[in-house]
Parts: C-alpha cells; sequence; structure tokens
C-alpha cells in the first residue's frame, strides 16, 4: 500500500509527463508491444533519462502498471485515483484518529499539570520554617535582598538581648544601605535599656520608631513584595507570604497600627501620656475579665510591674475595685 510520502511532487515538467503518458497510451493500445525506452526518447524528442524519470513518476501516480510479461500498461485518471488515492485516504483517516487519540490523552494529563502548578505556585508563595535559626537565616536573607523598606511590628515589650545581639548589625547594615525602615513596638518597650539603646542607633541612621499601648501580630513586610509572621503559639517558627493580596493586606494593617502609635525618642522617652496610655489599657483589659497574667502578656510586661500599675490605678483614683478604677477612668474621658 502507498503511504503518504510515496506520493511524488512536480519534478519533471508536467507537460513532458503528458507527452510521456499520452505515448504509453498509444503503446497500450498496441497489445503485446513491450516499451522500448530508447525508441520513446527518440519518438517524442527527449532524452532516454528523462523518459525513465517520467516513467517512474507516472508509475508512482498510479497512471502507469508494471504488469509482468506485459511490461508498463497505462491506465485512466480514475482508475489511478482508486487505486492510489483511496488507500492514502485511509492513512489520513487512521492518521487523524491516530492524532485525536494523542490529543486526547494528553489533555487528559492537563489537570496533572495544572495542580502541580499550583502546588509549586503555593509553596512558592507560602513556606513554613520550623526552627529558629532557619527564621533567623531567612530574615537575614530577605533583609540583604530588601532595596526600599522594611516594616517591622515587634510586640512584647523589650526585646531581649540575644535578640538585639542578632539583629542590630543586620539593621544598620540594612539603615546604611539607604533601605527606609519603620519599627513598632508597645508602650512597654519603653522601659528596656537594651531598646532604648537599640532606637537610639537606628533612629540615627534614619530608622522610624513607634510604640502601641495594646498587642499585635509580629510580623515583618519586605519591599511589600514579601511578609514573614510568627505562627501562632509557637514564637520559633514563621511562616513567609509572598502572595501579592496578602502581602497587600498586611501592609494595609501595618499603616493602620502606624497611624494609631505614639513616636519613640530613645532619648529621654518618659511622656507622661504614655504611661497614661498604658494605664488606661490595664483597666480597660482588667475590667474586660481578663486575668493580670493575660493582661501582663498582652502589654508586653510582667506580672508584678502590672500588678503594681494597677495598685497605683487604684491608689490614684481612690477605688476600691478594678471595676470601679474603670468607671472612674470612664467618667474622667467624658469630662474632658
Amino acid at each position: 500500500m502507498k503511504t503518504l510520502t510515496d506520493v511524488p511532487g512536480d519534478f519533471l515538467d508536467s507537460g513532458l509527463l503528458r507527452r510521456v503518458y499520452e505515448f504509453m497510451l498509444d503503446a497500450t493500445r498496441c497489445d503485446g508491444v513491450a516499451l522500448d525506452v530508447e525508441v520513446a526518447a527518440a519518438q517524442l524528442g527527449i532524452c532516454e533519462g528523462d523518459v525513465r524519470e517520467a516513467l517512474a513518476e507516472l508509475s508512482a501516480l498510479g497512471l502507469l502498471l508494471n504488469r509482468p510479461g506485459s511490461g508498463f500498461v497505462a491506465v485512466s485518471p480514475d482508475e489511478a485515483t482508486t487505486r492510489v488515492l483511496l488507500p492514502l485516504e485511509s492513512e489520513l483517516r487512521a492518521r487523524r484518529a491516530r492524532v485525536e487519540e494523542i490529543r486526547r490523552r494528553l489533555v487528559s494529563f492537563t489537570p496533572v499539570f495544572d495542580a502541580s502548578l499550583l502546588a509549586r505556585e503555593n509553596r512558592r508563595q507560602i513556606e513554613l520554617i520550623d526552627n529558629l535559626d532557619d527564621v533567623r537565616a531567612a530574615i537575614a536573607d530577605l533583609s540583604a535582598k530588601s532595596r526600599k523598606e522594611i516594616l517591622t511590628a515587634q510586640p512584647g515589650g523589650g526585646r531581649r538581648e540575644d535578640v538585639l545581639v542578632e539583629a542590630a548589625p543586620r539593621d544598620y547594615d540594612t539603615l546604611r544601605r539607604g533601605v527606609e525602615m519603620r519599627i513598632l513596638y508597645q508602650h512597654t518597650a519603653r522601659s528596656s535599656r537594651g531598646t532604648q539603646s537599640y532606637v537610639e542607633q537606628v533612629s540615627r541612621l534614619g530608622a522610624q520608631v513607634r510604640t502601641l499601648d495594646d498587642q499585635f501580630m509580629r510580623f515583618l513586610i519586605f519591599d511589600r513584595e514579601c511578609a514573614m509572621f510568627a505562627t501562632p503559639g509557637n514564637p520559633n517558627r514563621a511562616v513567609v507570604i509572598r502572595n501579592p493580596h496578602v502581602v497587600s493586606f498586611m501592609v494595609e494593617a501595618y499603616e493602620r497600627l502606624w497611624l494609631t502609635a505614639e513616636p519613640f525618642e530613645a532619648e529621654g522617652d518618659s511622656q507622661p501620656e504614655i504611661m497614661d496610655d498604658l494605664k488606661d489599657a490595664i483597666v480597660r483589659l482588667l475590667t474586660a475579665g481578663m486575668t493580670d497574667a493575660a493582661v501582663a502578656r498582652r502589654l508586653g510586661m510582667s506580672v508584678r510591674t502590672c500588678r503594681r500599675h494597677v495598685a497605683e490605678i487604684m491608689t490614684a483614683l481612690d477605688a476600691e475595685s478594678r471595676f470601679q478604677a474603670g468607671y472612674l477612668l470612664a467618667l474622667q474621658e467624658r469630662s474632658e
């Protein structure tokens, strides 16, 4: 059976092919007369090589049949069409069916590919870091790659000495590279000498530092493209987020916190209004039913310090209970 690759192209001039085909039709009518290529070439006025090529091409087209004992016999184009094209059309149909089958099988893998692509994208956009050393390494890497801005929210009061020792050189270098930095603490961080010293240094290098009375989430945002936050219940683990929608939401949350925060002036920073805000927050949380330990944890102070503040508040208000202290403070706010 002929295949698609067996069909000849227009290698010879079509006029020459027609002349040879016409000659073969005449020769076929003379039964028993074998074709003599030399005679055919002489009668047609063409070279023997072209005659042989024409015979080969006409045979490939099905217009000539090479029958044993009779030599080449010319047949009609209709017969040639049936003999040559039907097998080719069958082959085409088979190949089209094969193409569709392969396409169907390939398409069946699309959900697998899409799911894998989504999983890879999710892994790239959300990454869990399981231990503190890796968290610190990730922060160092993201800080080194930052070009414009780092936003930091660090609740929990004054920062531990080991944390400051690890963070300070990195933050100094980041600020010297011209990267803007904003830092949020809780009001209780103002009473930490180590934190005050750190704030003094980064402020000289251009950082802005503010504090809030209440608790907030611990997180960092790098160039508004990538964010990192601590996992609930385990401060030694962190999640890195690169999803632009989530990062944008976190930036918006940070800006809202920043607007309500008070500037942290490291040198001689003991504004009376800060202490008033802190004491108001203590009374507000206590009257809401929170224990001393819960209030201390939320405001980033020790339980002893919290209880000392509570005692001072009740003495100043001449209150006999925490609920009464809250009531009296509310009356003061209405009268102001």
